[in-house]
């Protein structure tokens, strides 16, 4: 494989002084196995990161190991704040929103308050002009406010996870392979909106996804994860154009 060493890195980086998100020697495990072996990695104030690899290279776990919801070692330090010994809770009032494989909505509350409840953390009093704001970037929800989450189809599901995660406020929106399941026209319209909320609202976003190709025309930054470790890091541009990195990384 030939790649462009000006460009593309092996390894990581802690990034910037002034990141949203600093990992570094991250390391997670369920039980006596684990499941990442030191990373490194950094998401810039304002920046879409996606993170790319095969199943089993622990993608999913990276997002875990932020939310504390495995075993983890390691530094995570969050907007300046060290949030590696906070709790899952702790972590996700400090401004994280964690969007899971599989959406994860409330099946049995309504479309109302599953937003609701996306914004249970907050004791401000603008609850109720986020709702309006969301449901106009995602307009079928507003139609089905009423309806149970579970009478909705996989992509209003997505939306409607989507959705609930921003009524937080999140400084930082984690984002596990939200393709997943979903019809192409569908998640080319889901990802357009990621697209277009990171440019209006200046949303940080670190996203996990297979589909490389519309992962990489919305993000800034990319890393590449192979059995628990980065192998390569770069712009979204450098991954998407070297033939070698496509070819031994990406699939296509």
């Amino acid at each position: 494989m030939t790649v462009d060493e000006t460009s593309l890195t092996s390894g990581t980086t802690s990034g910037p002084s002034d990141s949203m998100l600093s990992v570094s020697g991250l390391r997670a495990s369920y039980g006596q196995i684990e499941a990442l072996h030191g990373v490194d990695f950094y998401v810039g104030r304002g920046e879409v990161v996606v993170v790319l690899g095969a199943n089993g290279a622990g993608k999913t776990t990276t997002l875990r190991a932020l939310c504390q919801m495995v075993s983890t070692k390691g530094s995570i330090v969050l907007d300046g704040v060290n949030i590696s010994n906070k709790s899952t809770t702790e972590i996700a009032r400090r401004g994280v929103a964690h969007v899971p494989q599989g959406r994860g909505t409330l099946s049995d509350l309504s479309v109302d308050d599953n937003l609701l409840a996306g914004a249970y953390i907050r004791k401000d009093k603008g609850v109720a002009a986020d709702m309006d704001k969301w449901y106009g970037v995602f307009p079928r929800l507003r139609e089905r406010r009423h309806q149970l989450a579970g009478s909705l189809s996989g992509g209003e599901q997505q939306m409607l996870a989507v959705a609930r995660a921003l009524m937080s406020r999140p400084k930082l929106l984690l984002l596990d392979e939200p393709s997943l399941g979903l019809a192409p026209i569908i998640v080319q319209g889901l990802f357009q909106r990621f697209s277009e909320m990171n440019a209006t609202e200046g949303i940080t976003m670190l996203i996990v996804e297979q589909n490389a190709n519309l992962a990489l025309d919305i993000a800034d930054r990319a890393y590449v994860l192979e059995a628990g470790e980065t192998v390569l890091t770069g712009t979204a541009d450098d991954l998407r154009h070297d033939d070698g990195v496509r070819k031994a990384y990406l699939g296509y």
